[in-house]
């Protein structure tokens, strides 16, 4: 029977880069997917005629350059291109538009108040301060702050450097804004409710947390972080969906060498005399390898894919206490045409970004406080795109797709699994929410695609349907995640590793946990590293 050298557990972006790294060292690697197609959450799938939905992830700015250039992703098809701007539709029939020319951004401030206007400034200054800050450390492993080791020894001088050369005054604000709520943050710069409602959307994507929910400010960040052809804090549509990302990584991985495996889903990873000995799958068949690495998340790791007699109990239990909550939903929607948004002026290039329906910070946290009574927002903050708008391979001619990213959706409702017919009403909320501002839009839907939390786990494997495979909160960051002792991506088994979101620097379309496990294992065989070593800004 054939030993492989490494199997990567999940073809999805991290499992996929991380194969690809390994691959192109040399090693025999295989990667194994439960589902008949690859692509974990970041996907394209044909779901209706001809229609290209990107029914998980749905825009594109954290992967990281060095792993796009490292990869030569370009070779294999993969084009993203930005998008300009959004807008947040208000109850009065106004809009507060977000654009990437800073004289119209500006004055588009100063319609609303000129102080926030010129507050802005300082904002976006303060943010990105934070941006340039925690990039240097995304592709970097974290210390071990417990370890006498050369290594992490001086990891955490460099970390201390990179605080120091911020000065006094700036280390106080860092620790202040990894700590507080977004709209806290907000509020030392904003007096107009419109626009902290509309910055403050990017502190709850994704989170089981509310906008006045400590640690929300970070995450904030970790969505400013990413770049666009250099641009950083931009987004961007990737051509043909969001699988061309998935695509073209699994292209050089194949490229290398690497075999892909699909309906080759998991049952357990098989360990003996205390070291990994490979994987054994649903249908029963044993692949044996010398290195098995996870691209799932934590919990469905070493909860549900291992023998809880392999593990420490220590890691077990912190395993099991560590937060992975579902709070997002997705409605994918094939539209017959361009529905008409009266609020804005004909031809407005605010089409071409995301859209939102929220238009104060009271209407933000009641949607979270009907999560928190366990069922989904009656008045849900959505982050809808209309991609068709930039990239028109996505639908037929004079057709489009929209996707709808939702907040809030639990995982249960008031605790039982959810029935189709309350999905179906979930749907018919966003549905009717965006319909408020746009009088043709539900003439032209030709097909939905309603997606809970439980629908998401079902397919992507994300537990609970947590996008970033765990809260990206301070106790479960850098030497915290996904548990302290473990943030390094070595398992508590020889041979074992974790690539997936739940290790450092967390989720979000980014393929930095994948390439930093692959620099590890790459260390811990004395291989060639294949890994960019560019770390932090271009």
């Amino acid at each position: 029977m054939k030993t492989y050298d490494a199997i990567v557990v999940g073809a999805g972006h991290n499992g996929l880069t991380n194969a690809a790294f390994l691959a192109k060292s040399g090693l025999n690697v295989l990667c194994v997917e439960k589902n008949d197609y690859i692509g974990g959450a970041a996907v394209s799938r044909n779901l209706y005629k001809d229609w290209i939905y990107s029914n998980c992830s749905y825009v594109c700015s954290l992967l990281r350059p060095e792993i796009f250039r490292a990869l030569e992703l370009h070779r294999h098809g993969l084009q993203v291109t930005p998008y300009g701007g959004g807008v947040t539709f208000m109850q009065n029939g106004d809009y507060f538009g977000n654009y990437w020319d800073h004289e119209v951004h500006h004055r588009e401030f100063a319609r609303f108040s000129k102080h926030d206007a010129d507050a802005y400034d300082r904002y976006s200054a303060d943010v990105m301060r934070q941006c340039r800050f925690i990039r240097d450390f995304l592709m970097r492993t974290p210390p071990d702050p417990t370890s006498f080791k050369p290594r992490d020894i001086s990891e955490l001088i460099h970390l201390g450097g990179k605080l120091l050369e911020m000065g006094e005054d700036r280390i106080y604000d860092t620790i202040r804004f990894w700590t507080m709520s977004v709209a806290e943050y907000l509020d030392e710069y904003f007096e107009t409710d419109v626009i902290k409602t509309a910055l403050s959307g990017s502190g709850i994507i994704g989170t089981a947390l509310g906008i006045h929910s400590p640690g929300t400010a970070y995450v904030l960040l970790h969505h400013y972080m990413g770049d666009v052809d250099g641009n950083v804090g931009s987004w961007g549509y990737a051509r043909g969906g969001m699988g061309s990302v998935s695509k073209a990584i699994a292209g050089a991985f194949q490229a290398y060498g690497g075999e892909l495996r699909t309906d080759a889903g998991v049952e357990q990873i098989v360990v003996k005399d205390g070291k990994v000995k490979g994987v054994a799958l649903t249908t029963g068949e044993e692949i044996d390898a010398r290195i098995v690495v996870s691209g799932m998340d934590v919990k469905r790791t070493f909860l549900k894919c291992m023998d809880k007699n392999d593990l420490p109990d220590s890691f077990y239990n912190r395993v099991k206490n560590f937060k992975i909550r579902g709070s997002s939903g997705k409605v994918n929607i094939a539209l017959d045409g361009m529905p008409s948004f009266p609020a804005l002026p004909k031809g407005s290039p605010l089409l071409d970004g995301d859209m939102h329906f929220i238009d104060s910070m009271e209407r933000m946290e009641r949607a979270y406080d009907d999560w928190k009574e366990g069922t989904w927002s009656k008045d849900p903050y959505i982050d809808m795109v209309i991609p068709t708008v930039n990239d028109p391979t996505m639908a037929p001619p004079g057709k489009h797709f929209m996707s709808c990213f939702v907040q809030y959706c639990p995982p249960k409702v008031e605790g039982r699994e959810w029935t189709d017919e309350e999905r179906d009403q979930f749907g018919q909320t966003v549905i009717n929410q965006i319909a408020e501002y746009s009088p043709d839009f539900k003439d032209l839907i030709l097909h939905a695609e309603v997606r809970t939390p439980k629908e998401i786990e079902n397919e992507a494997g994300l537990t609970e349907g947590n996008i970033f495979h765990g809260e990206l909160t301070m106790d479960q960051l850098l030497f915290n995640r996904p548990v302290p002792g473990y943030a390094q991506y070595r398992g508590p088994v020889a041979g074992l590793y974790m690539c997936g979101s739940s290790t450092h620097p967390g989720g979000g379309v980014m393929a930095a946990p994948g390439a930093n496990a692959a620099r590890e294992i790459l260390l811990d065989l004395k291989r060639h590293n294949t890994v960019p070593e560019n770390f932090g800004d271009d």
